[in-house]
């Protein structure tokens, strides 16, 4: 049979590519319904978009919107410097914490609860770490408030209990206290979720590797640093590139639902995406470009991050890069 003949074979759509077409084909159309259609919409950030009564989208869009550069960019700096720097600072600062804490504390939880010789155990305590990363913000704002409340709150009332003066939870006075508290409550409500996914690598990982450590007389902290992380650097490099990819981006419920949006704490939870939306409500103008232009700069920052993070990554272990 000639070489020509075998790719002629090769090249033929088989029933199991059919199969495979079919299994893909939800995924691709979501794909492009809400990820690469609403792309032609980020003309609007480079536009003063104005409805047409009676219109649609599309003509509103190209006929009765006028060009107006980048005019919509200069509202994210239009406040005094103080609050910009404030806005940017929240937004990079808690990132790189959650970056650096997203990877060590899954790690470590995944480790220890693949060491639990109890199936069940394990399961149970995988499972309740992971439950937290279903429920909305605002289910947690309200248990948050339900800890916080200056008057019924459980923390004021053991505070008292213990002869203490309440605090002011949602006041200026409490402002220090709230940092730790959208740590905390961040890494609550995710971390489960990324432990499962170093949990499903350390599952991966050849025993053969633990036995022959054993016999070796190697202890469990030996088998965990010479095996279980050297196995798990790829993936733990994979995720770390992935969110530095968001370092402009905030979880909005987190920031907004959990501090009720207090005034008096806005030095603490003012990020990009709380910034965009208070603007919607204090600004008489439509303020669609603007919201356009924050999400478009945020993609393009959190894009060059990535890449660059990634550079760095290839040129120190071209092997663990993601592209």
């Amino acid at each position: 049979m000639s070489v020509q003949t075998k790719k002629r074979k090769k090249s033929r759509f088989t029933l199991d590519d059919l199969q495979l077409f079919f299994l893909s084909l939800p995924t691709v159309v979501w794909y492009i319904l809400f990820c690469y259609l609403p792309m032609f919409g980020l003309v609007i950030a480079f536009k003063k978009y104005k409805v047409a009564p009676g219109k649609g989208f599309l003509w509103s869009l190209f006929n009765n919107s006028a060009w107006s550069g980048l005019d919509n960019f200069r509202f994210l700096f239009a406040n005094n410097k103080a609050t910009t720097i404030n806005m940017f600072r929240n937004t990079i600062g808690y990132n790189i914490v959650f970056i650096v804490l997203g990877v060590v504390i899954p790690v470590t939880l995944a480790i220890m609860i693949n060491h639990i010789r109890s199936q069940k155990l394990a399961k149970v305590t995988q499972t309740a770490m992971f439950l937290p990363h279903f429920l909305s913000w605002v289910v947690v704002g309200y248990f948050v408030f339900a800890f916080l409340s200056t008057d019924n709150g459980l923390v004021n009332r053991t505070i008292l209990s213990f002869g203490g003066t309440p605090i002011k939870w949602y006041q200026g006075e409490a402002t220090p206290y709230w940092p730790w508290i959208l740590i905390f409550l961040h890494m609550w409500k995710t971390v489960g979720y990324s432990m499962v996914v170093y949990l499903a690598s350390i599952k991966g990982i050849d025993e053969s590797l633990y036995e022959a450590a054993m016999i070796d007389g190697a202890t469990k902290w030996q088998q965990t640093k010479y095996i279980t992380l050297p196995m798990l650097k790829t993936i733990m490099i994979i995720m770390f590139i992935m969110a530095v990819g968001k370092i402009f981006n905030s979880d909005f419920g987190l920031f907004y639902r959990t501090t009720r949006n207090s005034s008096s704490l806005t030095s603490v939870y003012l990020t990009l995406d709380v910034y965009v939306y208070n603007s919607m409500f204090n600004n008489p103008r439509p303020v669609y470009g603007y919201i356009s232009a924050a999400g478009f700069l945020q993609s393009v920052l959190g894009c060059i991050t990535m890449v660059v993070a990634n550079t760095i990554v290839r040129h120190v272990d071209n092997e663990s890069a993601l592209f």
